[in-house]
């Protein structure tokens, strides 16, 4: 059984890609790779670790990916870790990705998030510790950080993953899975006992809208009784009301209350959209989550990769053949 692909230029020579002439998905997608046009810089603090953290987003030559880079380890070879689905080492509360030289980043997912929502596929991120800043608790500062920067498009063609067959992965009543459509949907849906949150749908198509401000300004949340339980472990030492909405029992404890109705559904939305990134291509697809998480994102990718039959990798490039034959 081969090992998940280490790097971009891996998942390329293992699966060459198909044309993808009469798929109109390509067209809307963006048929060209894209980067950042300069470099940008935030500063905040790691949610479960509690450092101050500053992060550079920095431009990519084409067919790079989404490469973090610990500023902070003198070795930048060894400091060097791809966002990709192998390279997850923990799952427990956020995604973190590591290297073989033990070298870590968490709470990736928001900031992938971002870089799904607004098609960005080539991206070096410098961050000088352990962690991901955890800003507001959702997606739109990064967006608002990659706004400032400006997006530029290469010259090289974008390719995309395309389901073709149901993977499904679950975990007692839990469950996610990837389906064939024409499409970048992502469907998700909660349950909870707290009446604050109770159970909550939502869906969203990355390329038929713009990304929905809703999921990505949607905060993480947590309830008040698990939070002794992070701190004893270690995690949740960043944590506040400034960067997550916290339950207690039925209420809301945050002052300003939700951003939207559906706030809590739509950041598990927005977690499943960044932990999905971690193919390091665009999907089309759709995504369907009942009560997933970071853990069943993981597992699921790691499935789809041992289906080769569930996939391809199309070069929607060939679109620009198609229009000019029209």
């Amino acid at each position: 059984m081969a090992p998940p692909p280490a790097t971009i230029a891996q998942i390329h020579e293992r699966f060459p890609a198909v044309e993808s002439v009469g798929m109109p998905v390509g067209q809307q997608l963006g048929v060209r790779q894209t980067t950042l046009s300069q470099k940008v810089m935030c500063r905040g603090i790691g949610l479960h670790s509690g450092s101050d953290v500053t992060m550079r987003l920095l431009p990519a030559a084409a067919d790079t990916g989404i490469v973090f880079i610990r500023s902070d380890i003198a070795n930048r070879d060894e400091a060097s870790i791809p966002a990709l689905f192998g390279s997850v080492c923990d799952v427990t509360l956020s995604t973190k990705i590591g290297n073989s030289h033990g070298h870590v980043v968490g709470t990736v997912e928001h900031l992938l998030a971002a870089l799904a929502g607004l098609r960005v596929d080539n991206v070096i991120v410098e961050v000088d510790g352990p962690e991901v800043p955890i800003m507001d608790g959702s997606a739109q500062p990064f967006i608002e950080l990659v706004h400032q920067a400006g997006i530029t498009t290469l010259d090289e063609g974008r390719r995309a993953l395309r389901v073709k067959q149901a993977v499904r992965v679950s975990n007692s009543d839990s469950y996610c899975e990837l389906l064939p459509e024409d499409g970048c949907v992502f469907e998700a849906e909660i349950d909870f006992q707290s009446c604050a949150i109770g159970r909550q749908a939502y869906q969203i198509d990355l390329v038929a809208e713009d990304f929905d401000t809703d999921v990505a300004g949607a905060r993480t949340f947590c309830m008040l009784h698990q939070v002794e339980a992070m701190y004893s472990a270690g995690l949740g030492l960043g944590g506040s009301v400034d960067n997550a909405i916290v339950v207690d029992g039925d209420v809301v404890m945050n002052e300003e209350g939700l951003r939207s109705p559906k706030e809590f559904v739509q950041h598990k939305l927005l977690d499943a959209i960044g932990d999905l990134y971690l193919l390091g291509l665009p999907l089309i697809g759709r995504y369907r989550g009942f009560k997933s998480g970071h853990a069943l994102h993981n597992k699921l990718l790691h499935a789809l990769f041992l289906e080769p039959d569930a996939f391809e990798l199309v070069s929607l490039a060939d679109n620009d053949k198609v229009l000019a034959a029209e």
